[in-house]
């Protein structure tokens, strides 16, 4: 008899208890469910619009376009397959077509009359590829210029001095141009829609972390570079922008 009220009150509070743990419950499910709700939307609105953003966008930004005549980079840089491009250090062998004019100004593209001091003959090629034969039938033979698209062509509205960075700042072309020189094949042409400039002038990586100097080329990246070397003053806005 006598263990009867404390029998009675172990149930009060037993139905007490399972109330309090139902209401908590039922108040956490209140407070989750618009936030797990929230999340859900937010998951399916941002990860749709960073597909868009950073795959469909760029595929669609960007057309692509085959140069007039392949080259083969490695070929003409192996000093003991083509001997006659002067110099045995790359950057002698890049500057062999790729020069700088007397004032200093840096040639580019090489003209024709680069390549006829090797591929002077239309009807003797050198070598037995299809874009050799190409270009002695179709330039050489013609005196034409390629209609080369060039992947670096800046904006009119920036300078750049190569001369400035080879000669004075002692850089090895591969460090802004990464390995085209060890390629035996030109890469397509990706041309911008909206400004008509190449994807490569300010790098192939639209999401901005780079793994090497070539994959993004922006005024921060060049700005670290002259402060790494210590010509802070290189960093002003005039120094490469009219």
């Amino acid at each position: 008899m006598e263990n009867q009220p404390s029998s009675k009150q172990s149930g009060a509070d037993g139905l007490i208890s399972n109330l309090i743990s139902l209401t908590l419950s039922t108040f956490a499910d209140i407070i989750s469910s618009p936030l797990k709700s929230g999340l859900i939307y937010f998951a399916a609105g941002i990860i749709p619009a960073l597909i868009i953003g950073w795959v469909i966008f760029p595929m669609a930004l960007y057309s692509s376009q085959e140069q007039p005549i392949d080259f083969n980079h490695a070929l003409h840089m192996d000093p003991e397959t083509v001997e006659g491009i002067e110099g045995s250090a790359e950057n002698d062998r890049c500057l062999y077509c790729h020069s700088f004019r007397e004032d200093g100004s840096f040639s580019g593209i090489p003209a024709i009359k680069t390549c006829m001091q090797c591929h002077d003959d239309p009807d003797n090629s050198l070598g037995e590829t299809a874009a050799e034969k190409l270009l002695l039938t179709d330039y050489v033979a013609k005196s034409l210029e390629i209609p080369w698209l060039s992947y670096y062509r800046q904006p009119d509205c920036v300078y750049f001095s190569h001369i400035a960075h080879i000669n004075m700042g002692h850089m090895e072309c591969n460090t802004c141009h990464g390995d085209h020189g060890e390629t035996y094949n030109l890469p397509p042409y990706k041309k911008n829609r909206i400004t008509g400039y190449s994807k490569n002038i300010w790098g192939k990586n639209l999401l901005g972390y780079k793994e090497n100097t070539w994959d993004r080329m922006k005024m921060d990246d060049c700005a670290e570079c002259h402060t790494t070397k210590g010509y802070e003053k290189n960093n002003a806005c005039f120094v490469c922008h009219k």
